[in-house]
């Protein structure tokens, strides 16, 4: 049983301030993409500006907005009654319900408190993840205890204290789409293919 997150804010500067989870790649927005791929949640939080998206879902907005992954994670969080929770940004236009469920099983390992994406360059990718509910709450409790508030730190500041296992990425689903260059490859590569 998992509850989603599905991160859908931030200023979106490397797209010039497009509306990054509302560009359509292969006919459907990124942010639905998103949360079809958590077809299994038993609720989908979207946090960011309401936005018009084909799922029942509960909007909810970051405090200050624009104030960082971390604070947006924390409001997402809150709502979650699940023992895991998938989060997921809004850019990732190949992400499926079978790398969601893989996130869930190495997240549930013993003493392992949430399994990452590793991107094919290497780097581990913590809004493309599953995590122990209990693990982030404690984890963003320790934080806001270190820091006094969430607001423009760096989601690594919270999730550098969780166990978490690197899940490699075998079939390139955690490309995202951060710049119109990459929507564009993202388009091409959903485009069907002429005989």
């Amino acid at each position: 049983m998992y509850d989603a997150v599905v991160l859908a804010g931030g200023r979106a500067e490397r797209l010039g301030g497009a509306d990054k989870p509302m560009v359509s790649v292969g006919g459907m927005s990124l942010l639905d993409r998103s949360i079809d791929a958590c077809v299994g949640a038993g609720k989908t939080i979207v946090v960011g500006p309401y936005r018009a998206t084909v799922h029942q879902v509960r909007h909810v907005r970051e405090w200050p907005p624009h104030a960082g992954p971390l604070a947006a994670l924390a409001a997402g969080v809150h709502w979650v009654r699940a023992p895991f929770v998938v989060v997921l940004a809004a850019d990732l236009p190949f992400v499926r319900p079978e790398t969601v469920a893989e996130l869930l099983r190495q997240a549930a390992g013993p003493a392992i408190e949430g399994a990452v994406m590793l991107e094919t360059q290497g780097r581990d990718n913590p809004l493309f993840a599953a995590y122990r509910t209990a693990a982030l709450r404690r984890g963003i409790a320790l934080t806001l205890a270190e820091h006094g508030l969430l607001v423009g730190l760096p989601i690594r500041v919270l999730t550098r204290s969780l166990a978490l296992r690197h899940v490699p990425d075998a079939a390139g689903v955690s490309f995202d789409c951060d710049t119109w260059e990459a929507v564009a490859l993202a388009r091409a590569c959903m485009k069907p293919r002429s005989r």
